[in-house]
C-alpha cells in the first residue's frame, strides 16, 4: 500500500464522499454506517467461493464498478488485466484513491454499459453485479454485453422481489390464455415510476423468474445460484427469436 498518514486518508476519504462501498483504506472505512452493514463484503462473502482463488490471469470487466471493491477483489485473485467502467466520475474518482493506496493496477473509465462495444474486447470474466435495476432499457443491456464482452462467464446479481420461485411454463401459450399471467411465480419486471429506497435510478425490479428468463432470452446459461441475487452464467446459444442488437446511437453516459 501506497504510504499516506492516515489523517490525509480520513480527509481523502470525506472529501470523496459519500461513498456506497465500505473500503477500508490505510485502517479507514469509507462508509462504516452503511444501511446493508459492511457492504458490499457482507454480500461478497455469501458468494465469493463460486470465483476461483486464482484467476490465472484471466481478463475480467467490471460494469457499474462504483468505488472498485470487486474489482480489487479480483486483483487480489490473480487476475490479469481488470478494467472498472463506471458513469459516475466520482465513484471513479473513489476507485482510482483506493486501488492507488492499496497497491493494485486496476484500470477504470468513464463509460456507459450501452457503450461496451467501444471496448472492441471480449473478457473472460465479466461483472455486472446490482446494475440491471438501474437501468430504463435492461434486456438490451444483456444483449449487448453477450455480443460484445462477455467472453465466457459473467458473475450478475440484481435486486429481487416478489415470488422466490420459477414457475415451469410451456413453450407456448394460445393467445385466449389469462391465468398464467396472474402467477406470482411467472416471470416479472415490477416498474418504478418514481422512486424506490429514494433511489430515482432504480427503474425495474424483477422477480426471481424474471432475472432469470432474462439471462437465458440473451443466451446465458446459468450454472450457479449461490445467493438469492446473485448467478454464475455461461455464454450459450441465443434463443430462436433473437434479432440482432439494435446499435443505440447517443446512448445517455448516465445510466449505468
Amino acid at each position: 500500500m501506497a504510504h499516506m498518514d492516515q489523517s490525509v486518508i480520513r480527509n481523502r476519504v470525506a472529501a470523496l464522499g459519500p461513498w456506497f462501498h465500505n473500503m477500508r483504506i490505510g485502517g479507514v472505512e469509507t462508509s462504516p454506517e452503511h444501511f446493508l452493514g459492511d457492504y458490499p463484503a457482507v454480500k461478497w462473502n455469501a458468494f465469493k467461493h463460486v470465483v476461483p482463488e486464482d484467476l490465472g490471469g484471466r481478463s475480467v470487466l467490471d460494469i457499474g464498478c462504483n468505488a472498485g471493491f470487486y474489482s480489487q477483489e479480483m486483483k487480489r485473485r490473480n487476475a490479469g488485466p481488470v478494467l472498472g467502467i463506471d458513469s459516475d466520475p466520482r465513484y471513479l474518482r473513489q476507485a482510482q484513491f483506493a486501488a492507488e493506496l492499496g497497491g493494485l493496477d486496476i484500470e477504470f473509465r468513464l463509460m456507459s454499459v450501452y457503450d461496451v462495444a467501444e471496448l472492441r474486447q471480449k473478457f473472460d470474466l465479466v461483472l455486472f453485479l446490482g446494475v440491471l435495476y438501474h437501468l430504463r432499457h435492461p434486456l438490451l443491456a444483456l444483449d449487448l454485453l453477450y455480443e460484445h464482452v462477455v467472453g465466457d462467464a459473467m458473475l450478475f446479481q440484481c435486486m429481487q422481489r416478489g415470488e422466490d420461485s420459477a414457475a415451469s411454463l410451456e413453450a407456448d401459450y394460445d393467445f385466449r390464455e389469462w391465468q398464467v399471467f396472474e402467477r406470482s411465480d411467472y416471470p416479472k419486471l415490477f416498474f418504478v415510476e418514481h422512486r424506490f429506497a429514494n433511489d430515482p435510478t432504480n427503474w425495474f425490479i424483477p422477480n426471481r423468474a424474471g432475472v432469470e428468463a432474462m439471462l437465458r432470452s440473451a443466451g446465458f446459461v446459468i450454472e450457479a445460484h449461490p445467493e438469492r441475487e446473485v448467478y454464475l452464467v455461461r455464454r450459450g446459444e441465443r434463443p430462436y427469436m433473437d434479432e440482432p442488437t439494435l446499435r443505440v446511437l447517443g446512448a445517455s453516459h448516465g445510466s449505468v
